[in-house]
């Protein structure tokens, strides 16, 4: 049984003029919304941040709307970008078929069609710029080098990567304070994420995580996000409210 009780407006205890704000990126997916329930639980402030990049669809969109209000975020930004019309993905383009696995094993060591080129980069690259601007202390983003699809711009050593260049690129890092990247989810596994959302209150009814949903909004059930869903909810034994389509 899924059980989940509602998020206070700042779990942590601290003086206003102290107040330590994160920028959490957030897509309205398992991760990204657990990721934002454990900055919540960290930081005094949070603000959410997503992005409309070309995605075949908004419904992702439509459910980091609604889990921003579930976390009384500070401020939630939604930003347009024209990524969609320049790159090729299987997220971006009718051209390109959403792949369908009819087993669990999606461990292949291809990188998928639905990878977006230098997505992460990009995306990391507008919350630096926000982080900076809005006196922010850190980032929070969602990425797990274990349930991955095999997206490189996931892994440790980009994230590690880029924290190099945020060190070198920002007025506040030259001057002493720099902005930290977290990422809490980086050694967890689908069913692990999910079973600390529960313990933060995550509503994942919720999240969207489905790459190919029909027309009514209702997840595949075949594609791989759909399968790591599937299976995270079933070995962390918590029901899936995910509505399929079959």
């Amino acid at each position: 049984m899924n059980v989940h009780k509602m998020p206070s407006r700042n779990y942590k205890d601290t003086d206003e003029a102290n107040a330590e704000t994160a920028v959490v990126l957030l897509s309205g997916g398992i991760d990204s919304s657990t990721c934002l329930a454990i900055a919540s639980s960290e930081v005094h402030k949070c603000i959410a941040l997503t992005f409309q990049y070309g995605q075949r669809h908004k419904i992702e969109i439509n459910a980091a709307e609604k889990i921003a209000r579930y976390f009384y975020v500070e401020k939630h930004i939604v930003i347009p970008i024209h990524l969609g019309r320049h790159v090729e993905s299987a997220l971006t383009t009718e051209c390109i078929e959403v792949p369908k696995n009819d087993t669990d094993d999606i461990s292949g060591t291809d990188i998928p069609v639905t990878y977006v080129p230098a997505r992460n980069t990009i995306f990391l690259s507008y919350a630096l710029a926000i982080a900076e601007n809005a006196g922010a202390d850190y980032i929070y983003i969602g990425v797990s080098s274990v349930d991955y699809s095999g997206y490189p711009d996931c892994r440790a050593e980009f994230i590690e990567a880029f924290q190099r260049l945020a060190d070198l690129a920002t007025k506040r890092a030259v001057e002493g304070c720099p902005v930290t990247i977290r990422t809490p989810l980086q050694h967890l596994d689908k069913a692990q994420t999910i079973k600390k959302g529960i313990e933060l209150g995550v509503d994942y009814s919720l999240t969207h995580s489905c790459y190919d949903p029909d027309e009514f909004g209702r997840a595949c059930g075949h594609c791989d996000s759909c399968i790591l869903r599937r299976k995270g909810f079933e070995i962390a034994g918590v029901s899936d409210p995910t509505m399929y389509s079959r």
